[in-house]
C-alpha cells in the first residue's frame, strides 16, 4: 500500500468514526472538544507485572493484575477489544507510586480467566461484562473503586457507575458514554459509519466467525492499527497482548458480543432486568473524566454528543496524537486523570 493510499485509508477511517457519532447520539454537526489537551507522555517501557492473580468471582475463576499498597484507595482498570491488561502496564506503576491499589482483571473471553462451568453461556452482553466486575470486587473484599476504561472497559465501567453507583468513587471514561441497547443499535447508519463497522457485520455471518477463529491474531493487530493509526507499536507490544486472545472462550465471546448488539444472539434471563434499564440511557452522577485521543480512528462519539449524560462533577481532556488505546499510548495522561478524577 503507497504513503498516498494508507493515508487516504486512515483519514476515512477518522471521518467515518466522526458520522457514526453523529448518528448515534442524534447530532446535526461534530462538534469540537471543549477541554484544551494535556500534554502525552508516550509508553514508559514496562513490559509485564509482577503480581498475577487467580480469584473466584460470579461464573468465572478470573485472572488479574495487581499493583500498589493493599491498604490504599482501589482502582479498577478495565480493558477493550481486541486488547488485554498490559493496555495499563505502563498506567500500574505510576498509580501504585502514588499509593493507590490498582487491581486489573482479564474480562472474560481473555487471558487467564475461565468459566467455573462447562455449561455456561459464553456471553458477551454488556451487562453480563458489568456484574463480572461487580462480583469480582465483592471477591476481594472491595466496596468502592475509582474506576478507569476504554472501548468494552469504558462501557463496563459506564454500566456500573449507572448500576452501582455506591460502589464507585469516581470515573475515567475514554470516549465518554458508551451505554447502549439493541433498539438503538438496530437503527440505520449513513453509509461511512455502516463502514467502520465492517467487522460487526462480519462477525455476524458464519464466515465472520469461522474467519476470526482462524485469523484472531492478524485480525487484532488490524483493528490495532486502524483504531490508532498514528502509533507506532512493536511487535512484541502486540504480542503480549494477542497472547490473551488465546483464552479458549475468546472467540466465542467476542462473536456473542457483536451479535448480541444487533439482536442476532440472545442474552441471559438474568440480564434482562439490567439491561432494560441501560436501554433508558441512565444518566452518570459520580464524578467523571471523560478522555479522548484526537487519532483515534475507532467509531467513537464526540465529547459534546454525551457531556449531559454526567449530571455530577464533569470534566473533559483531548489527548493530541493518541489514538484508541488511549491508556497504553497515553500512560502518563490517563494515569494522571485516575488521580484527578476523585478530586474535581
Amino acid at each position: 500500500m503507497s504513503p498516498q493510499v494508507n493515508h487516504q485509508r486512515r483519514r476515512f477511517f477518522g471521518i467515518a468514526a466522526m458520522t457514526v457519532a453523529a448518528a448515534e447520539f442524534g447530532m446535526s454537526a461534530i462538534a469540537n472538544a471543549q477541554t484544551p489537551a494535556p500534554a502525552a507522555s508516550k509508553a514508559g517501557g514496562h513490559t509485564s507485572f509482577t503480581a498475577l492473580r487467580q480469584i473466584k468471582a460470579g461464573v468465572l475463576d478470573i485472572g488479574y493484575a495487581e499493583a500498589g499498597p493493599a491498604d490504599g484507595p482501589v482502582v479498577l482498570l478495565v480493558h477493550g477489544w481486541p486488547y488485554d491488561i498490559h493496555s495499563y502496564v505502563d498506567v500500574a506503576p505510576i498509580l501504585a507510586d502514588a499509593g493507590y491499589r490498582v487491581l486489573i482483571p482479564y474480562l472474560r473471553g481473555y487471558g487467564t480467566t475461565r468459566f467455573l462451568s462447562d455449561k455456561s453461556l459464553r456471553n458477551g452482553q454488556q451487562a453480563a461484562l458489568a456484574v463480572d466486575m461487580i462480583a469480582f470486587m465483592d471477591a476481594l473484599g472491595v466496596q468502592k473503586a475509582i474506576l478507569g476504561g476504554y472501548d468494552w472497559g469504558a462501557r463496563t465501567v459506564n454500566i456500573m457507575a449507572a448500576l452501582w453507583p455506591d460502589r464507585c468513587r469516581a470515573m475515567v471514561s475514554v470516549s465518554g458514554y458508551l451505554i447502549g441497547s439493541q433498539a438503538a443499535n438496530s437503527k440505520p447508519l449513513p453509509p461511512a459509519a455502516e463502514l467502520s463497522w465492517w467487522y460487526q457485520f462480519y462477525f455476524a455471518t458464519e464466515r465472520g466467525r469461522l474467519g476470526y477463529a482462524a485469523n484472531t491474531h492478524e485480525f487484532a493487530k488490524l483493528i490495532w492499527q486502524t483504531a490508532s493509526p498514528i502509533w507506532t507499536f512493536d511487535d512484541e507490544t502486540f504480542a503480549r497482548s494477542a497472547a490473551a486472545l488465546d483464552n479458549p472462550d475468546h472467540v466465542d465471546i467476542t462473536i456473542h458480543n457483536y451479535r448480541w448488539r444487533l439482536g442476532l444472539a440472545e442474552g441471559e434471563a438474568a440480564y434482562d432486568a439490567f439491561e432494560k434499564q441501560l436501554a433508558m440511557g441512565p444518566v452518570i452522577t459520580i464524578p467523571t473524566i471523560t478522555m479522548e485521543g484526537d487519532a483515534n480512528g475507532a467509531p467513537h462519539p464526540q465529547p459534546s454528543a454525551y457531556a449531559k449524560k454526567f449530571s455530577g462533577r464533569y470534566e473533559h481532556r483531548n489527548v493530541h496524537g493518541i489514538g484508541h488505546n488511549l491508556p497504553q499510548e497515553a500512560p502518563q495522561a490517563f494515569a494522571q486523570a485516575i488521580i484527578d478524577v476523585a478530586k474535581i
